[in-house]
């Protein structure tokens, strides 16, 4: 990293030379270019002259920032640096990520929200009882916390809670939250007064009495984008750019194997068998797993993924960040992929995330004649009515029956 003989004998002999060559070695593994390494070794210098009489106990946040306060001062004076802001920040990142890496960072406590052990007890119950899937925990607590840390403002206990507190909630966001938005709110609220009851900490009766606003049988039909446009998408992606062809494999599960971004994100490098030509998709929602063949098309989008831009890393998981430091690309930045090239291609979705290309994976397969049994087996229903709500907004086989010749029956 460094060839002079004198700045080579500096960092080599500088305190915690072991821990700073170690921290060193990891980044570069996780993908890291020499020149931030470089930059990285002289502030890490730096950090360990100032923490090494300190370094046998953890060091805290507060300590980080006042040091990196004095740094920056210092390289101003001595006109290394034009303004405080950037040696500063750059002082505390590199400091902080240090000492974690080394586990020596104090953690600051997690402030803890507004009746957070009521919601802890609750999803300690949805996961341990109940076998609840991760992300239907996760949106349950979620719309669970929005509601206590409202509840908190009005200054009185839990026990003390009624209908109209909830009604009052609800009320206040139906303002900024679609009607569908505040039925799911609301299917929390339940399960979650279910439990609370259950527990003694409210009153009987108030799970029954919360009442949901009326969704019209249309306003969940399915909306995706049209299949021309599924197509658009994949071919705008046709070339030699490391992220088109990353996203060329990504559409791909979308599109023709109907995928939910959880179980994209969660494809690791064993679920492919290519022995067999297969892969397995874990179905987190049904806690199932499918196995699926690997079509031409999908094998060679993945293997020259994998060949040309998936960079070497202690990851499995197959899709990962482009840029360092590598990790497991997340359902977030599947939804931003996809909107991003929606836009860049001018296509029009009321929806603009992944589940726009499941919606139109199944409406296409349902025009060309696939049965309702085999759309759900590719989509991982359970239920078939599931499946049945995609033969509402079949509009040419609609039209079909409305043309259909009863032989003058009528």
């Amino acid at each position: 990293m460094f060839k002079y003989p004198a700045v080579f004998a500096r960092h080599q002999e500088g305190p915690l030379a072991r821990e700073r060559e170690s921290y060193l070695s990891y980044k570069i593994s996780e993908g890291f270019s020499f020149a931030t390494c470089q930059r990285f070794a002289r502030e890490l210098l730096v950090i360990a002259r100032e923490f090494a009489p300190k370094f046998k106990f953890d060091i805290g946040l507060k300590e980080i920032e006042e040091t990196g306060e004095r740094w920056a001062h210092s390289q101003k004076r001595r006109h290394r640096a034009k303004k405080l802001k950037w040696s500063r920040e750059l002082f505390i990142s590199v400091a902080i990520d240090w000492f974690r890496f080394l586990g020596r960072f104090q953690e600051c406590e997690i402030t803890k929200t507004p009746f957070s052990e009521l919601t802890d007890d609750f999803a300690n119950y949805m996961h341990n009882e109940r076998g609840l899937s991760t992300t239907t925990i996760r949106n349950r607590i979620w719309h669970g916390t929005q509601f206590l840390s409202w509840f908190s403002t009005q200054k009185r206990p839990f026990s003390e809670v009624s209908v109209g507190d909830i009604d009052a909630f609800l009320a206040l966001n139906s303002k900024r939250w679609t009607r569908v938005s505040v039925v799911t709110s609301v299917k929390a609220l339940r399960a979650f007064f279910v439990y609370a009851e259950r527990r003694h900490w409210c009153s009987q009766g108030i799970a029954d009495a919360i009442e949901s606003p009326r969704v019209f049988s249309q306003e969940n039909l399915p909306i995706g984008v049209s299949w021309k446009d599924v197509q658009r998408l994949i071919a705008d992606t046709e070339s030699d750019q490391p992220r088109d062809i990353r996203d060329r494999a990504i559409l791909m599960f979308f599109a023709i194997y109907g995928l939910r971004s959880g179980e994209v994100s969660g494809l690791r490098l064993d679920d492919c068998n290519w022995e067999n030509e297969t892969i397995t998709i874990h179905r987190s929602k049904i806690r199932r797993s499918h196995e699926y063949p690997i079509t031409p098309i999908v094998g060679t989008a993945i293997i020259r993924y994998l060949k040309n831009v998936r960079p070497r890393c202690n990851y499995r998981e197959i899709f990962l960040t482009l840029k360092a430091p590598f990790c497991p690309i997340s359902s977030g930045g599947l939804y931003n992929l996809v909107s991003n090239r929606l836009s860049k291609l001018g296509i029009v979705a009321t929806h603009r995330g992944p589940h726009v290309l499941r919606h139109a994976c199944a409406s296409h397969l349902l025009s060309e004649g696939a049965s309702l049994k085999e759309i759900g087996d590719l989509l991982g229903h359970r239920n078939l009515d599931v499946t049945r709500i995609y033969a509402k907004v079949d509009i040419a086989g609609l039209r079909e029956v409305a043309d259909f010749d009863l032989g003058g029956v009528l």
